[in-house]
């Protein structure tokens, strides 16, 4: 059995709400409505995999994640995390997850964060040699050196985040829930991040990581699950995903002197100041072949070709899917 097997995993919602009919009577009547916030996903991970899931806001992401830390009960489906069914298992199975959930802390507020790291140790028993070695580590890989005795609330977004994630790894989880990990970090910052994550999921730690930051998405993820409307859309490589709706390349080059216009013919070629701008679809017109016409115009000084932003064509294909 995978390391996470789910099937069809279904979780609804009663939402009540004004009547919508005139008069008095909707002062004090309320429509009932149900709403599918999962519906019917099937799905397992591998032990050590690092799959991310994406989809809009609303599309059931972390209503997946709540089933699968134990926090929610399904209303139909099964789902097993390490052989265990989590809402059945929860207070053996939270010991062996690990999650960072946007601005919501397991950290206190008030006081310095090393001793939050020691109640921590406290709470999952763990004997102080393994932990002073694990934490040792964690401060030096998330740089909190010369933050561990300054209060929770006197960090920057940035600090707070990394601050969490050591707190979520003190214990060794063999799950790791994160969203939006990078949030608030500046770029060096996220840099380091994602090459921490990358080490602590070779170490052998399943991640589960949910992002509207593609770059973090593209950085660590090969895998990737789409929901929407509360349905498991796509689950498969993320190359082949953007593979999709990548279809539009862009080419830039500056020659030394003027091109031949001749041998640009049949291109959609527009000018940028010095710079000619070829835009083309690589299904209708290999790349091999636009880069031999643009080269043969003339002497090329530079040149950059160009995908679109990952950003846009995620839009497109939430677009296209109608999330």
């Amino acid at each position: 059995m995978a390391f996470i097997e789910a099937q069809n995993l279904s979780r609804s919602f009663v939402r009540y709400s004004a009547a919508k009919d005139g008069g008095l009577t909707r002062l004090w009547r309320r429509e009932r409505t149900t709403i599918e916030a999962l519906s019917g996903a099937t799905f397992s991970v591998e032990r050590g995999e690092l799959v991310g899931l994406i989809g809009p806001n609303g599309a059931g992401k972390s209503t997946t994640v709540k089933l699968l830390t134990g926090i929610l009960t399904p209303t139909d489906g099964t789902c097993v995390v390490d052989g265990r069914v989590p809402w059945q298992e929860r207070r053996e199975h939270v010991r062996h997850l690990g999650a960072v959930f946007g601005q919501r802390t397991q950290l206190w507020w008030d006081v310095p964060i090393r001793d939050s790291f020691e109640l921590l140790r406290d709470m999952y028993s763990l004997e102080q040699g393994p932990w002073q070695k694990r934490l040792d580590m964690l401060v030096d890989a998330l740089d909190l050196g010369e933050l561990m005795r300054a209060p929770l609330r006197q960090l920057s977004l940035g600090q707070r985040m990394r601050a969490e994630l050591c707190g979520s790894l003190l214990h060794e989880p063999a799950l790791l829930f994160l969203d939006e990990p990078t949030i608030g970090l500046d770029a060096v910052s996220k840099l380091k991040l994602r090459a921490f994550l990358k080490e602590e999921n070779a170490r052998g730690t399943t991640i589960l990581l949910t992002t509207h930051d593609m770059e973090d998405m593209l950085a660590l993820c090969s895998r990737v699950m789409v929901l929407g409307h509360g349905k498991l859309l796509y689950d498969g490589q993320l190359d082949a995903l953007l593979g999709r709706y990548d279809t539009v390349h862009i080419l830039r080059a500056v020659y030394d002197g003027a091109p031949d216009p001749s041998r640009l013919s049949g291109l959609n070629c527009t000018r940028d100041g010095d710079a000619y701008i070829v835009t083309y679809e690589p299904e209708k017109q290999p790349t091999a072949e636009v880069l031999s016409q643009v080269l043969g115009a003339g002497a090329v000084r530079e040149m950059t070709l160009k995908e679109q932003n990952v950003d846009e064509l995620i839009a497109r294909m939430y677009q296209e899917m109608a999330l």
